[in-house]
């Protein structure tokens, strides 16, 4: 089976990447990125790309699209945080569209909420759904515990993964998952399909562990 990921410098992302790489089922991963990342596997490549918004004539042929490129809205506005969460997972969307094609988009718990941030990744997991592919899932997990190394982007939530580590363990499972299992769970909805479209927390364990 041939990947396609999106985002793989994320916390999702190198997790789903992980995952990919470890399966032997999955015979190819294609990263779409914007600058190198020196990462080599045999069954990697890795595909530089400065603008992910103008994909057309690249190869990008794939039987799975995992787009989970995201960025914090604190600070953005609206028209910002869409440019990456909605026109970027689209024009993703637009450029791998087959009805052999499962895609993957990585939304949030609490996208159903009225906040900015959950209006437009809301309209993004839509506009997905109404595609014709051969399946396309939204995953929305709550908290994301980090694993095998694996670290966020950003500073902040670094610190406070090192700070309140030990507390994480008493999150129920419901609200929350691992970078490892959101990684098998996508491998799991690809390969075999899910009862569900939307996949919260509670969904996405369940995924990965069957």
């Amino acid at each position: 089976m041939r990947v396609l990921l999106l985002g793989s410098s994320g916390m999702v992302g190198q997790g789903a990447l992980r995952e990919l790489l470890l399966d032997p089922a999955i015979t190819q991963v294609t990263t779409l990125v914007r600058k190198a990342s020196g990462q080599q596997h045999p069954k990697l490549r890795e595909l530089v790309h400065g603008d992910l918004l103008q994909l057309a004539g690249l190869e990008l042929a794939c039987e799975v699209c995992i787009f989970a490129v995201g960025v914090s809205s604190a600070g953005l506005s609206e028209e910002a945080y869409s440019k990456v969460t909605y026109e970027m997972a689209l024009a993703a969307a637009q450029a791998v569209l087959s009805p052999s094609t499962t895609f993957i988009y990585v939304s949030g718990a609490g996208a159903d909420g009225d906040s900015m941030w959950a209006r437009v990744k809301r309209r993004a997991e839509q506009a997905l759904l109404a595609m014709p592919f051969k399946s396309v899932y939204v995953f929305r997990p709550g908290f994301i515990r980090p694993l095998h190394g694996i670290r966020s982007r950003t500073a902040l939530y670094n610190v406070l993964y090192a700070l309140l580590w030990p507390f994480t363990f008493l999150i129920p499972s419901r609200f929350a998952t691992t970078t490892e299992r959101i990684g098998r769970a996508m491998i799991r909805v690809a390969r075999a399909g899910y009862e569900k479209k939307t996949l919260e927390s509670d969904d996405i364990n369940r995924a990965a562990l069957s």
